[in-house]
């Protein structure tokens, strides 16, 4: 499985997003008219997302359609040039102990890169959990391997409450975990739904060029 993705613990739910905005209690990450420019180039155009609590939600779609960029900008690994995303309720932090609190509850793991070289895969899935959650070593072991195949790992996740972001190429990854699929090209999300209904039956056609594509070869 190739990909990346963005987890988020389960949190009490709020029923007020910032200035007291009314919003589902269920509402966890909230993207809302978000642009993103790397120079000329506009890799994320006018973004409305939401995510809720528990959910898993797979980002397809070809190349340099801005998925990597969608999740980077969660985890506040990329800043954005306008609107806003929110966590729980509230404004993603710019800097300081906030920001570090945020990350201490996004994860982000990649799809083949920003791995320590020294260290083992184990190692590497452990440091977070050690470092960060101040887990025992041997417990933060013990979760990291108690399930082999990914698959299982993230649903098993997903069932106990997590909330996932993830990108990925894998057609089979997206058709068995997602919750919901959201299909991106040109920096814009083109269309979301159900996996059995996007699929099936998908409403754009730069979703079906891109299925015809990847489906088939």
């Amino acid at each position: 499985m190739s990909g990346e993705s963005v987890s988020k613990d389960p949190k009490d739910a709020l029923s007020k997003g910032p200035q007291d905005t009314p919003r589902a209690a269920d509402d966890l990450v909230v993207l809302s008219g978000v642009n993103k420019h790397f120079g000329a180039l506009h890799v994320l155009q006018d973004i409305d997302l939401t995510i809720t609590r528990g959910e898993v939600v797979v980002v397809i779609g070809p190349s340099g359609s801005g998925k990597s960029t969608l999740c980077r900008t969660i985890n506040r690994l990329e800043s954005i040039d306008s609107g806003t995303i929110t966590i729980d309720g509230k404004p993603l932090p710019q800097e300081g102990k906030e920001l570090a609190r945020l990350r201490s509850d996004v994860g982000m793991v990649f799809q083949s890169f920003n791995l320590f070289s020294h260290k083992t895969v184990l190692e590497n899935v452990m440091l977070g959990q050690i470092k960060v959650r101040k887990t025992e070593k041997k417990a933060a072991e013990e979760k990291a391997e108690m399930i082999n195949e990914v698959l299982e790992v993230m649903q098993q996740l997903a069932r106990d409450g997590m909330t996932m972001v993830v990108v990925t190429h894998e057609m089979g990854f997206a058709r068995s975990a997602a919750n919901r699929v959201v299909f991106m090209a040109d920096g814009k999300i083109v269309e979301q739904a159900s996996p059995e209904e996007f699929f099936s039956n998908p409403r754009s056609d730069r979703a079906k060029d891109f299925l015809s594509k990847i489906l088939h070869h």
